[in-house]
């Protein structure tokens, strides 16, 4: 009898140490209700008990809000979670974009609602039209409702690299994460997630005709054609590259390769309708740089040099330039340690293409935060380890994170430069 088989049966008819407490179980009838649960309804408990708990953060907060440029004091839950771009997404939904740029004292291009895209606002108009109700209520209903089915299909996409405890457990950290109250206020990351997840889902299954409407919609709601594009080319090359052991037939790379060009025409659709509109060519990006413009002043967009500027302005030199390094190069290593790599070469082709496009053309500031959502799935790889004091843990973090973010960024206290 060999050593292996000896230790096994030693082990199996070892007596339990009296002095050991017995492990906490759940009762036999909850433990079968759980298996008996199918998928989504463990996904929507999930859900339901995380908007109670955000919900819960976010009243308290508005308890203490003081006048502000949105609200008077202590606003009720819908005008609360309508500051900040949600007033220029209501904007856009009644009153829609201006066909002359406004200019500020010195003749430069001032904020205005180019920046944001119609998607979102587009689809409450609608609702406000079906149902005569105002703009608050129905823009919260749409973000609540699309981080839902956000939550339904993140499950089904790590479902598809992970097994389903830690595909769920993923589902926890996301609507958890310290960003979560977003998923339930007048802001566009609800939706552009929801079609976000549906398009990396349709590209792991490999469904290309079904993506083109939906790169079509994610588009419009959010900057991310040129990323996502960027993500197919990069599938389309390691799809060529690996075809010996995947087939790749030929009609698929046609199909594949032609989903790509959509999606970077899809990148390009909404700066060149803004030139359409006022005439101007460079009027979406002149517009988006009128937001850093408090920060580093009017500039040009120059490729790959706001992360740099950001640094010197927030550190200075030569600090800010080496952090900015250092994150780049902790961001590449990421992508291969073993967590991450779990995941599978199309996820992380898409966080290494978001990141490339961040890096490109966004300016960090305290809205840094919310522009890494779409990074959402490394929260698979967080999920991962089955330790149950590290998932306690790191679900009361976020919780955490959480108020800390609506303090920081969310809540107003007099004159705030720090933006969500």
């Amino acid at each position: 009898m060999t050593e292996r088989t000896l230790r096994s049966r030693n082990q199996a008819t070892r007596r339990p140490d009296p002095r050991r407490p017995p492990a906490r179980r759940l009762p036999a009838a909850w433990q079968a209700r759980y298996r008996l649960t199918p998928w989504w309804g463990k996904v929507i408990v999930v859900w339901a008990l995380s908007r109670v708990v955000t919900t819960s953060l976010v009243l308290m907060l508005a308890s203490v809000q003081g006048p502000n440029a949105w609200t008077g004091a202590s606003p009720k839950y819908t005008d609360f979670a309508n500051m900040w771009d949600g007033n220029w997404y209501n904007i856009v939904a009644v009153v829609g974009y201006p066909s002359v740029l406004p200019e500020t004292s010195t003749g430069q291009i001032g904020e205005n609602a180019w920046a944001f895209m119609p998607g979102y606002p587009v689809l409450a108009r609608l609702l406000m039209e079906l149902t005569g109700l105002s703009w608050a209520p129905v823009a919260v209903f749409v973000s609540v409702a699309f981080s839902l089915g956000t939550a339904l299909l993140f499950y089904r996409l790590m479902a598809r690299v992970q097994s389903p405890a830690t595909a769920l457990f993923a589902v926890v950290l996301f609507c958890a994460a310290p960003l979560s109250p977003m998923l339930q206020f007048a802001y566009a990351e609800s939706m552009y997630l929801f079609f976000l997840t549906l398009a990396l889902y349709l590209l792991l299954e490999r469904r290309y005709w079904l993506l083109f409407p939906v790169i079509a919609v994610m588009a419009l709601t959010r900057p991310s054609g040129l990323a996502f594009a960027l993500a197919l080319g990069l599938h389309v090359i390691y799809r060529f590259v690996t075809r010996a052991r995947d087939p790749f037939a030929p009609r698929e790379r046609m199909l594949a390769a032609s989903v790509t060009l959509f999606s970077a025409l899809m990148g390009l659709a909404w700066p060149l309708a803004a030139w359409a509109a006022t005439g101007d060519l460079m009027a979406y990006t002149d517009t988006e740089l009128a937001w850093r413009a408090p920060y580093i002043g009017y500039q040009e967009l120059v490729p790959f040099t706001a992360w740099f500027q950001s640094g010197v302005w927030w550190l200075g030199s030569p600090l800010g330039i080496v952090v900015v390094t250092a994150l780049i190069l902790a961001f590449a290593l990421l992508l291969f340690t073993p967590a991450v790599r779990r995941l599978g070469v199309d996820l992380r082709l898409w966080l290494a293409s978001y990141a490339l496009y961040l890096l490109a053309v966004f300016f960090p500031q305290s809205s840094t935060f919310r522009l890494l959502m779409p990074m959402f799935p490394l929260l698979g790889a967080a999920a991962m380890p089955r330790n149950r004091a590290y998932r306690v843990a790191i679900v009361l973090v976020c919780v955490a994170g959480q108020w800390g973010w609506l303090l920081i960024c969310w809540g107003v206290d007099g004159y705030d430069w720090t933006p969500p």
